[in-house]
C-alpha cells in the first residue's frame, strides 16, 4: 500500500506512521512542519525494516499549496492508496478572546487544508483508495463541549461534515471516504486543551487502531463519522 500521513511528527501520526510502516509492503510518505522529527521518524523506521519504507516531506499545511505537495507525493510514491489527514490545530480559550487569527489557524488546518489537499490528490489516488480524516468528539453534534475549544470543535464539525460531502462526490471514482472522531488520548495536544488531565488512551493504542482502520475501515464503511472513544475529555 502507498500511504501519506499528515500530522506524523508526534501524536497519534507519528505512532499510525511508524506501525503502518512496519508492515511488509507498504511504502509511506510522511509530512509535517518540522523536519527534524520526521526525519529521524523515518530514519528510525527504514533502519529497522532494512529499505526505504518512509519518506519524510517537511511541508506547512497552515501555509503551503497542497497543489505542490500533491505532486511531490505523486513523485515519491506514484498512486496513493491511502491518505490520513491527521494534521490538527487547536487553540484553547475563552470564546469571547478569539481573533480573526485564531479563526483563520484552527479552519485552515482543520478543515481547509484537507480539503484542498484531498481536490489535489485526485489525480493521485488509486480507484478504491481510502481517505481517513481525523476528526473529535467535539465536532460531533450532541457530544460533551467543553469551554475554550468553541472554534476548535466548529473546524472539526466541519470536517466531519466534509467527510460526508465527499464520499458521496468521490463514489463514481470508488473513493472511500471516514471521519475518526476521537475522544482523549494522551498526546501533546490533548495536554494543553487539558493540562491536568490523564487520558485512558495512548497515542501508540491509538496508532494501532488506526493503521489497521486505514487500511481496512473501507471495506466496511463510507461517509461514516465513527466515534473512537472512551472518555470526552
Amino acid at each position: 500500500m502507498n500511504i501519506v500521513v499528515t500530522g506524523a511528527s508526534s501524536g497519534i501520526g507519528r505512532e499510525t506512521a511508524r506501525i503502518l510502516a512496519g508492515m511488509p509492503g507498504n511504502r509511506l510518505v510522511v509530512i509535517a512542519r518540522n523536519s527534524m522529527k520526521i526525519q529521524a521518524l523515518a530514519g528510525e523506521c527504514n533502519i529497522r525494516m532494512r529499505e526505504t519504507v518512509m519518506q519524510p516531506v517537511q511541508f506547512d499545511l497552515s501555509k503551503e499549496d497542497p497543489t505542490g505537495l500533491a505532486d511531490i507525493i505523486n513523485r515519491r510514491l506514484g498512486k496513493v492508496d491511502v491518505l490520513i489527514n491527521n494534521a490538527g490545530a487547536l487553540v484553547n480559550k475563552p470564546f469571547g478572546n478569539y481573533t480573526p487569527a485564531d479563526l483563520d489557524e484552527l479552519f485552515h488546518v482543520n478543515t481547509i487544508a484537507p480539503f484542498m489537499l484531498i481536490q489535489a490528490m485526485l489525480p493521485v489516488f488509486n480507484r478504491q483508495a481510502h481517505v481517513v480524516n481525523i476528526g473529535s468528539m467535539g465536532g460531533v453534534q450532541g457530544s460533551v463541549k467543553f469551554a475554550g475549544l468553541a472554534a476548535y470543535s466548529a473546524s472539526k464539525g466541519a470536517l466531519a461534515i466534509l467527510t460526508e460531502c465527499l464520499a458521496d462526490e468521490l463514489a463514481e471514482r470508488k473513493i472511500s471516504v471516514n471521519c475518526l472522531a476521537f475522544g482523549s488520548v494522551q498526546t501533546e495536544m490533548l495536554a494543553r486543551a487539558f493540562p491536568d488531565y490523564k487520558a485512558p488512551v495512548s497515542a501508540e493504542d491509538m496508532g494501532t487502531w488506526v493503521a489497521d482502520f486505514a487500511l481496512n475501515g473501507h471495506r466496511f464503511f463510507n461517509g461514516k463519522i465513527l466515534p473512537v472513544s472512551l472518555s470526552t475529555p
